[in-house]
């Protein structure tokens, strides 16, 4: 058996360098256990839940490592109430969304969530923050925006620190800020990413990176592109979008046949989910921001105090028309629902099988 075990899988306890970012604490339990690093995310959880959700990912790792990973975007207030963020909405963009809840259906939630409940703010994310560094996590990710002081605080803990990047530009200012990983996150991205496809953007980044590791994120859903990934000199690759497929995430029988049958091209950017650019698996909703009598959407965090409803909506009542969630263009690897076990074990096979067809080549 061919071992892939980089300088950063070293560094962080790991066997292989396959990192899997999930929302889901069962998936982020069998990614350790397969030998991966996982990543939970925690960006869009009630504040009131996370030192719950920390607590039982701790007990069930029993000391294998894992990362937490936030999104600390800049130009949001201090701090927030939903209800009078949506008192500020514009007139015409509140009228466009009734329409729509009218047109499609679309039934009030029964229960709060992050999106009905919640604005992205700085008194929340520097909640978060808090509750991060006071967590038994081995690395801290940060997406969409960067905190010198985070950083700083986070490795003076001893933990590693990941920023998600998505330019040479990006990379630059997280390595001035001290980070210790760059995670090069493409175009083929799930959720809120740049304009510079995987494999253009790699190189790119590790040429600046210096001694700091890089790790390849973006589309990836094969074992091939992993290796693909340490070849072009990543120290590994991060993969979210494959895990939705996996028993453990628990993704609801709407939204799971929806990934089953979608293909690369059937994912799109929009600004439709958060305000910010945001690479979705399509739907009814998303194409109906699209329409020419569509408004543009509003900014973050004005447009989740728009829709945060619907979308909370439409998952808890599992609506197959409208149901959508972020997704790369890796979702072709969603083939039929299976285990994180299984979805690992396909991985290393796959890049056990195209290193032996390299060797054969060289």
């Amino acid at each position: 058996m061919t071992q892939f075990h980089s300088e950063l899988c070293e560094r962080l306890g790991i066997r292989y360098p396959i990192f899997g970012f999930s929302h889901s604490v069962d998936v982020c339990v069998e990614i350790a256990k397969a030998g991966g690093y996982p990543v939970i995310g925690l960006a869009r959880e009630m504040p009131e839940e996370v030192p719950e959700i920390l607590r039982s990912i701790d007990a069930r790792l029993n000391g294998m490592p894992y990362g937490i990973d936030l999104m600390l975007p800049s130009n949001v207030p201090e701090a927030g109430n939903i209800n009078d963020l949506q008192q500020s909405l514009p007139g015409g963009h509140v009228d466009f969304v009734d329409g729509l809840r009218k047109r499609f259906d679309v039934k009030p939630p029964t229960k709060p969530s992050f999106f009905t409940t919640q604005v992205r703010s700085k008194a929340l994310f520097d909640e978060q923050i808090e509750q991060v560094l006071a967590s038994s996590a081995t690395g801290i990710a940060t997406a969409i925006g960067l905190s010198e002081d985070f950083i700083s605080r986070a490795k003076a803990l001893g933990k590693t620190t990941f920023s998600l990047v998505g330019s040479v530009r990006h990379a630059q200012k997280a390595l001035a800020m001290g980070v210790d990983v760059l995670v090069a996150q493409g175009y083929d991205a799930g959720g809120h990413t740049g304009p510079v496809g995987t494999m253009s953007l790699v190189p790119q980044i590790i040429a600046v990176a210096g001694s700091a590791p890089v790790l390849a994120a973006g589309g990836i859903g094969t074992g091939q592109q992993v290796l693909a990934s340490l070849a072009m000199g990543a120290q590994g690759a991060w993969l979210g979008t494959l895990w939705m497929g996996a028993k453990e995430n628990h993704t609801s029988p709407a939204l799971l046949n929806r990934l089953i049958a979608s293909r690369s091209e059937d994912t799109t950017i929009t600004y439709a989910h958060s305000g910010k650019p945001c690479r979705v698996v399509r739907s009814a909703w998303i194409d109906a921001w699209n329409e020419e009598t569509s408004p543009a959407p509003l900014p973050m965090p004005q447009q989740q105090a728009l829709i945060g409803d619907v979308f909370t909506s439409i998952h808890e009542h599992n609506q197959s028309e409208l149901i959508y969630e972020a997704a790369g263009q890796s979702i072709f690897a969603i083939r039929s629902e299976t285990t994180v076990a299984a979805q690992f074990q396909t991985l290393v096979t796959e890049m056990e099988e195209a290193m032996r067809r390299l060797r054969r080549m060289v």
